[in-house]
């Protein structure tokens, strides 16, 4: 097991509660994303966590292929989707590198709160890209820790960044500005199409891009 997993293993039975505090930007950016689905979308949830955003966006689309790394997370949200009687959202333990998912594929892919934690995030835009389909969108909502946060947000995150350098957590935390993510989504060959800074004791920043065609 790796180390990554094992850490989003044990985080999983505390995860929603911890994530209480920012509801406002959650549930903010699941009400910008749903402007951008239509009911015929098949859609990639890269990173679905505890699968809250995938079962509340599973009536406005098709279909759902949610995955993760952690399997006590996919648990979590199967039993959600049970909940619910949620039939369109199949969730499984996996990463965005995975053969079965095939090229072109999906017309949306959501990255929620995870590009700033991954390792290659320039390598995950590059398979993104691969994975949509032509004018596919991509749609994210990440944690700029580099921009403004309230002052005890930024000592929390001071003491994460100390526990991730001496390997307490070994999940990189990066503090990354929405000027960094524009770069990330241009060098991506992806086109930004809607973009909005969400605020809650931290700062974080929406994205809506579409895939560029390739001309060749």
């Amino acid at each position: 097991m790796s180390k990554s997993k094992n850490f989003w293993d044990n985080a999983s039975k505390n995860y929603d509660k911890t994530e209480e505090r920012f509801e406002y930007i959650h549930q903010k950016s699941r009400e910008n994303t749903k402007k951008h689905l239509e009911s015929s979308n098949v859609v990639l949830d890269y990173g679905c966590g505890t699968g809250t955003t995938a079962c509340e966006i599973a009536n406005d689309v098709k279909e759902i292929y949610a995955i993760d790394i952690s399997s006590k997370m996919i648990e979590i949200s199967k039993g959600k989707a049970a909940e619910k009687n949620i039939e369109n959202v199949t969730f499984a333990e996996g990463d965005i590198y995975d053969k079965k998912l095939k090229k072109e594929s999906f017309d949306r892919i959501l990255a929620f709160n995870m590009l700033h934690t991954i390792p290659n995030p320039e390598d995950a835009l590059h398979r993104i890209n691969e994975l949509l389909k032509p004018n596919g969108l991509f749609i994210s909502i990440t944690p700029c820790l580099g921009d403004r946060m309230a002052f005890l947000v930024g000592l929390q995150i001071r003491l994460v960044q100390i526990m991730c350098k001496i390997g307490i957590i070994p999940v990189p935390i990066r503090r990354i500005k929405s000027s960094d993510l524009d770069e990330l989504i241009t060098n991506g060959n992806f086109q930004n199409i809607d973009t909005e800074k969400i605020y809650k004791e931290a700062s974080s920043y929406f994205m809506v891009a579409k895939k560029k065609i390739s001309l060749l």
